[in-house]
């Protein structure tokens, strides 16, 4: 059996953004939005959403429970500040947050108290899953 450690992170990725797109609606502001402090410009991707929302799922997969902050610093870069010198820019948490939210009423994750999201066996076995359609 094929899991999520047996494929690339980037192929992964974008099958499971295609798949979650008829689980939740991303919300009205995404067309707007930057996804960080350190950023200038929104993302240009259309389902730039629901790629972060993939990659989150993933990275849960892998290294849960993680909660916004930790997700923040993981998915934050490089903020550059003119003159000064660079410093870490942490990612938006309103971002984070409804994808997470978006991911648990879909049933992917779930909340563990004090520790962040961790994912559900329904979450585990999707995962599996898309990584085995890319295997075969």
């Amino acid at each position: 059996m094929t899991t999520v450690y047996d494929v690339k992170a980037e192929p992964l990725i974008k099958r499971v953004a295609k798949e979650i797109e008829d689980d939740f609606e991303e919300p009205d502001w995404t067309d707007y939005v930057k996804t960080g402090v350190h950023k200038e410009r929104p993302p240009e991707q259309e389902n730039w959403y629901y790629i972060r929302s993939a990659a989150i799922l993933r990275r849960i997969y892998k290294e849960g429970p993680l909660g916004v902050s930790k997700l923040r610093t993981i998915y934050g870069g490089n903020h550059r500040r003119g003159h000064d010198p660079d410093h870490h820019g942490k990612a938006s948490g309103k971002v984070i947050r409804t994808a997470l939210q978006n991911l648990e009423e879909a049933g992917y994750l779930e909340e563990e108290e004090g520790e962040g999201r961790k994912i559900t066996d329904k979450g585990k076995s999707f995962l599996d899953d898309q990584a085995e359609n890319i295997v075969s």
